[in-house]
């Protein structure tokens, strides 16, 4: 990739933080009615599922519901009214971590910055797991009334940035919400894939600490 790079531009959720108790709850609500399924299974399938399904800025019980739905039945599982409920109480609320290889972020003197579909909390969110001064600008969907994949909003985290397509990195988990769009604007991109799902795609890397290899 070219040299000239002059940001690193990231998504938030599933590539900077997570929810480590997400796939642990859902396993125990399902051995409770006998469906034992293995922690790679479900992040697998929930994962696919995730490229196919938007989520909103904000979620609500109502989504979970058919998103759950869907995600029972890709594992041959009839969703009952029961498991989904129990599914959504036990899912919610949990805490929001940042993944264990982003010690890089401190490493690199380049400017960083986040673009993401959240809502207006990520700022916060962000500054308490990462680190106050590690990101230029964080633009988030809520607040700008644009959302992936729409290249309207790409387009606004140029301008913001000040920044043209082939002066940014990009880094994000969905080849939909992410990759697509940013090739389509010229700006380089990399899915990162910590679960090795998406083996077939070559612009890709495992670990945040391989960025340096593409600046």
């Amino acid at each position: 990739m070219s040299k000239i790079t002059r940001i690193i531009l990231f998504d938030a959720a599933n590539t900077l933080i997570y929810k480590p108790a997400l796939f642990y709850k859902m396993q125990s609500v399902l051995a409770k009615y006998s469906y034992e399924i293995e922690e790679v299974k479900l992040q697998y399938h929930h994962k696919l599922l995730s490229e196919i399904i938007n989520f909103p800025d904000r979620t609500s019980k109502e989504f979970y519901k058919d998103f759950n739905t869907e995600l029972l039945l890709s594992l041959g599982i009839i969703p009952s009214e029961e498991i989904l409920n129990e599914i959504f109480n036990a899912c919610s609320y949990l805490e929001w971590k940042a993944f264990d290889d982003l010690s890089i972020l401190n490493e690199l003197t380049i400017e960083k910055a986040v673009l993401s579909n959240f809502n207006s909390n990520l700022g916060s969110i962000l500054d308490q797991l990462i680190g106050k001064e590690i990101f230029s600008e964080i633009i988030i969907s809520e607040n700008e009334n644009y959302r992936k994949p729409s290249l309207e909003f790409y387009e606004l985290a140029l301008k913001k940035l000040n920044v043209n397509p082939e002066e940014v990195l990009y880094i994000g988990d969905s080849l939909k919400l992410d990759i697509i769009p940013t090739k389509e604007l010229g700006i380089k991109s990399l899915l990162i894939d910590r679960q090795n799902i998406f083996f077939t795609f070559t612009d890709r890397i495992s670990n945040m600490k391989d960025i340096i290899n593409y600046l």
